[in-house]
Protein backbone atom coordinates (compact mmCIF):
# COMPACT_ATOMS: atom_id res chain seq x y z
CA UNK A 1 0.00 0.00 0.00
CA UNK A 2 2.63 2.48 0.50
CA UNK A 3 4.93 1.93 -2.35
CA UNK A 4 1.50 2.13 -4.27
CA UNK A 5 0.98 5.52 -2.62
CA UNK A 6 4.83 6.56 -3.00
CA UNK A 7 4.01 5.91 -7.39
CA UNK A 8 0.92 8.11 -7.42
CA UNK A 9 2.52 10.82 -5.62
CA UNK A 10 5.74 10.87 -8.17
CA UNK A 11 3.07 10.44 -11.02
CA UNK A 12 1.46 13.50 -9.87
CA UNK A 13 4.92 15.83 -9.36
CA UNK A 14 5.93 14.66 -12.94
CA UNK A 15 2.73 16.18 -13.90
CA UNK A 16 2.58 19.15 -12.13
CA UNK A 17 6.56 20.22 -12.88
CA UNK A 18 5.81 19.29 -16.17
CA UNK A 19 2.90 21.91 -16.36
CA UNK A 20 5.36 24.76 -14.32
CA UNK A 21 8.13 24.56 -16.55
CA UNK A 22 5.37 23.83 -19.62
CA UNK A 23 3.64 27.30 -18.42
CA UNK A 24 7.27 28.86 -17.95
CA UNK A 25 8.22 28.16 -22.16
CA UNK A 26 4.79 29.77 -23.08
CA UNK A 27 5.20 32.59 -21.21
CA UNK A 28 8.81 33.32 -22.14
CA UNK A 29 7.84 33.04 -25.76
CA UNK A 30 4.81 35.68 -25.03
CA UNK A 31 7.14 38.16 -23.35
CA UNK A 32 10.56 37.02 -23.61
CA UNK A 33 11.77 40.53 -21.31
CA UNK A 34 10.47 38.63 -18.62
CA UNK A 35 11.89 35.28 -19.14
CA UNK A 36 14.27 36.52 -15.77
CA UNK A 37 11.33 36.64 -13.15
CA UNK A 38 9.52 34.15 -14.78
CA UNK A 39 12.48 31.76 -14.09
CA UNK A 40 12.42 32.57 -10.77
CA UNK A 41 8.69 32.04 -10.48
CA UNK A 42 9.45 28.60 -12.17
CA UNK A 43 12.00 27.74 -9.74
CA UNK A 44 9.91 28.49 -6.41
CA UNK A 45 6.92 26.60 -8.04
CA UNK A 46 9.49 23.78 -8.98
CA UNK A 47 10.77 23.88 -5.27
CA UNK A 48 7.23 23.64 -3.63
CA UNK A 49 5.77 20.75 -5.75
CA UNK A 50 9.09 18.40 -5.13
CA UNK A 51 8.79 19.22 -1.43
CA UNK A 52 5.06 18.06 -1.66
CA UNK A 53 6.54 14.93 -3.19
CA UNK A 54 9.31 14.47 -0.61
CA UNK A 55 5.90 14.82 1.97
CA UNK A 56 4.22 12.49 0.20
CA UNK A 57 7.00 10.08 0.13
CA UNK A 58 7.75 10.08 3.75
CA UNK A 59 4.40 9.72 4.48
CA UNK A 60 4.36 6.56 2.24
CA UNK A 61 7.48 5.01 4.00
CA UNK A 62 5.44 5.75 7.38
CA UNK A 63 2.64 3.86 6.03
CA UNK A 64 4.68 0.37 4.69
CA UNK A 65 7.10 0.53 7.49
CA UNK A 66 5.48 2.06 10.59
CA UNK A 67 1.74 0.46 10.22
Amino acid sequence: MGAGAATIASAGAAVGIGNVFSSLIHSVARNPSLAKQLFGYAILGFALIEAIALFALMMAFLILFIF
